[in-house]
């Protein structure tokens, strides 16, 4: 998908309003380097699961940074250590800087300007000196931890097909994804569901035939509201989420050093969440329902008929079906914030592909459950894969906040 130009502009316009708004010890230089990640991924049309990877690696290098300076959680992985007088606010912006200019060198003026700008408030002298070497420190130390995480594996899918017959030709997408190392997860197979419902069982019959009937293109039972939702949410991948993590934040009056802990648990875990999916969904290769519509009959399943002209309201993602990918980073984040910050009013999205469409919640349960119904009215996921999709997400949310980046204090106190 071509994003415009007009969505760099919204994604500027809310670095900016962050900028003007942010309130404790330049909290913001997070948020605008969070602003600034989803405007390259935008422009340069970065796919899901690498902006997830780059996100990670540039907030978990800059909570180290801050944290190094004001201990009050547990590390990640890195042994940092500063002067309570060096500048957290240069340690955040040259850790973010360094990661992403690792990742895309190409744009290193575009970087390197802003760099300038974060630093340009920081006064020079002995802090800010220490801070831009500590935020270098942190992010030599992350690239280096991520080096060999599995991201540059070589695509291998074998399309399935006999000597001589021609099948489409485009290649599925993250099919290495599942493979890559997790931030907080044992394996990517941690959380791997059980296998989808057979397809003679009551469950399947009930499924498929609600999408065919609620997500065909030309639906009649799909409701005008449904399907303009349907439509919003063919906005994928991490810019869906950092907005609502930054409403968050802001509401909530975070400081330097809680935001920071708040983007790098959510990136953890959005991260985690796209690597435990995408290993379940090559796994088990399940249909997608245009393909499972289209083919009804093999089913021998008399209460699931064939339609052999069946199309989902937009185009069908380009890997396999079970489980939910946007349902399980949705839960993930959802159980994150839910967690760390709590009900913080209401907070809204806008997406490139529903122009002029701004949904809005003040409950996080609302927002995920949107997310699921969404894929259904679209005509991707059956409805037992947004399910499996959002318990997927929520346990991995659950395991980020218990394990990761945990309080001093909280540590300190004996386990009864």
């Amino acid at each position: 998908m071509k994003y415009t130009s007009w969505t760099i502009s919204r994604l500027s316009l809310i670095a900016i309003l962050i900028a003007a708004t942010a309130p404790l010890a330049r909290a913001d230089v997070i948020m605008d380097w969070n602003a600034k990640a989803d405007a390259i991924a935008a422009e340069k049309q970065i796919p899901p699961a690498p902006h997830s990877r780059a996100l990670t690696m540039m907030h978990v290098a800059m909570f180290e940074a801050v944290n190094a300076i004001d201990r009050r959680y547990t590390p990640y992985k890195l042994a940092l250590s500063a002067e309570r007088s060096t500048s957290r606010e240069a340690a955040a912006a040259v850790a973010a800087h360094d990661v992403l200019l690792s990742i895309y060198p190409d744009i290193k003026p575009d970087l390197d300007t802003a760099l300038t700008s974060s630093l340009a408030p920081i006064a020079e002298g002995e802090s800010r000196t220490a801070g831009i070497a500590l935020g270098k420190d942190a992010a030599a130390q992350i690239i280096q931890l991520r080096a060999k995480d599995g991201s540059n594996a070589v695509e291998t899918y074998r399309p399935l097909t006999t000597a001589g017959v021609y099948v489409p030709t485009a290649v599925p997408l993250f099919q290495t994804t599942g493979a890559t190392t997790p931030w907080v997860m044992t394996s990517g197979s941690q959380f791997r569901p059980g296998p989808p419902p057979a397809l003679d069982s009551e469950v399947w019959t009930k499924d498929i035939n609600e999408i065919r009937e609620v997500g065909g293109r030309g639906s009649p039972t799909r409701t005008p509201e449904q399907t303009t939702i349907g439509r919003f949410w063919f906005f994928v991948g991490a810019r869906t989420y950092n907005p609502i993590v930054r409403q968050a934040a802001m509401a909530k009056s975070m400081d330097l050093v809680d935001c920071a802990r708040l983007f790098a648990l959510t990136s953890m875990s959005g991260n985690d969440a796209i690597v435990a999916v995408f290993e379940a969904k090559y796994h088990y290769n399940f249909w997608r329902p245009i393909t499972a519509i289209r083919n009804a009959d093999l089913t021998s399943n008399a209460a699931t008929p064939r339609d052999p002209s069946w199309l989902p309201l937009g185009d069908t993602p380009m890997h396999p079906e079970y489980p939910c990918a946007h349902c399980i980073t949705s839960a993930a984040i959802s159980t994150v914030l839910q967690t760390v910050v709590g009900d913080f009013g209401e907070f809204s999205l806008t997406s490139p592909t529903a122009p002029g469409v701004t949904r809005k919640w003040s409950r996080l349960q609302d927002y995920s459950d949107e997310v699921s119904n969404a894929r259904i009215w679209a005509g991707f996921h059956y409805r037992f894969s947004t399910e499996v999709g959002k318990d997927m997400g929520r346990k991995i949310g659950a395991l980020t906040v218990a394990t990761q980046l945990r309080g001093v204090e909280a540590m300190a106190q004996p386990r009864r």
